[in-house]
């Protein structure tokens, strides 16, 4: 399965030819709208810089390769009374499954836990202020138990958000030879994959 990372908390995943978008965006300082094309589309709640579906274009409708499961979070810790609700998604082909936390602004329960299931690979959110805080990632992480953590909805240069913070806030807290910086916004994903924290590079 390749994954590649378009920005903000923005995902393509393909597998088979077939192209899934995750979390749209618009209006996020430094980065220019999403403009690109997929066979779906889905987002994880409806705040303008997760649900630009206007740029994303449907191409030919084809049979999907992925099974698509929701766990219900929210978008804050207080219940969803701050930023309401929020739509964890977990993505399954090729005996691989990627779960992307959207906007998660909590700790999991045991039964979001569960009901997650096991992912190779974590899709997740690490910048604070809107989402969990860097050490509230990892301990996210830590709950979810992933082979590879890519962390997504973080400020790096001029481009993203200036009130939440950088991948390094995340990365620092884990040993120098379990992250892997790629030069690169795509990334394989195998039965294979060593485990790691993979930080990709945006490209336009």
């Amino acid at each position: 399965m390749i994954i590649t990372w378009l920005g903000h908390s923005c995902f393509a995943l393909e597998s088979g030819g077939y192209r899934v978008v995750i979390d749209p965006y618009q209006g996020v300082e430094g980065l220019p709208d999403t403009s690109t094309e997929a066979n779906a589309v889905y987002c994880s709640h409806q705040h303008g810089d997760h649900a630009y579906t206007q740029g994303v274009r449907i191409t030919e409708k084809a049979p999907s390769p992925f099974s698509v499961r929701e766990v219900a979070t929210c978008h804050d810790d207080q219940g969803g009374s701050l930023r309401g609700a929020n739509t964890v998604r977990c993505f399954t082909a090729e005996g691989l499954t990627v779960a992307h936390l959207g906007d998660l602004g909590h700790r999991l329960t045991a039964a979001q836990v569960e009901a997650i299931g096991p992912c190779d690979a974590l899709l997740l959110p690490v910048g604070g202020y809107y989402t969990i805080d860097a050490p509230t990632a990892k301990a996210v992480a830590e709950q979810l138990r992933p082979r590879v953590i890519i962390p997504m909805h973080y400020r790096f240069g001029t481009h993203g958000l200036p009130v939440i913070g950088t991948v390094e806030d995340f990365t620092s807290l884990y040993p120098p030879q379990q992250v892997h910086v790629y030069d690169t916004s795509t990334f394989s994903l195998t039965a294979d994959t060593a485990p790691q924290v993979a930080v990709l590079a945006y490209r336009k």
